[in-house]
């Protein structure tokens, strides 16, 4: 699926490319991004704001695009509403953790979708700094046919 994931992101969003967007790791409940801080500097030589939000966005899409494409679902995925705070200056290379809140969590988003035929669902992602909290995004996606 990692694979996979990559393989979209560089062809269906062309920002992928230019801001160096890598799926690190991924797991059924979780996964992890990455870019690299060069391609993403600002003035100040800490990560650009605007980098940070897209790579947050850019996790949670991924998350829900594996989700469909593993229960053999379609659907298009937008950002509806977000929430970001940046608790810190990011002053290395980003790596970005999104994860559902649970299976439960999870899978009542899958059935009401696969029900409806639209469903909204918000998930955090956090970028961490030495281990510590530098960025946590709140997002609420909806995926509708």
């Amino acid at each position: 699926m990692k694979n996979i994931l990559q393989s979209v992101l560089n062809k269906e969003i062309p920002l992928t490319n230019a801001i160096g967007l890598e799926i690190i790791n991924y797991s059924h409940n979780e996964i992890t991004v990455f870019a690299p801080l060069e391609k993403n500097i600002n003035h100040k030589c800490t990560a650009f704001g605007g980098s940070l939000y897209s790579v947050c966005v850019l996790a949670g899409w991924s998350l829900i695009y594996a989700l469909l494409k593993e229960n053999n679902v379609n659907g298009h995925i937008v950002i509806q509403e977000s929430n970001i705070k940046y608790l810190k200056p990011v002053d290395q290379n980003i790596k970005a953790q999104c994860s559902f809140n649970d299976n439960a969590h999870k899978m009542r988003f899958l059935k009401t979708y696969q029900r409806k035929n639209k469903a909204r669902i918000q998930l955090t992602t956090k970028i961490l700094q030495n281990d510590n909290d530098a960025v946590i995004f709140t997002g609420s996606y909806v995926v509708h046919q």
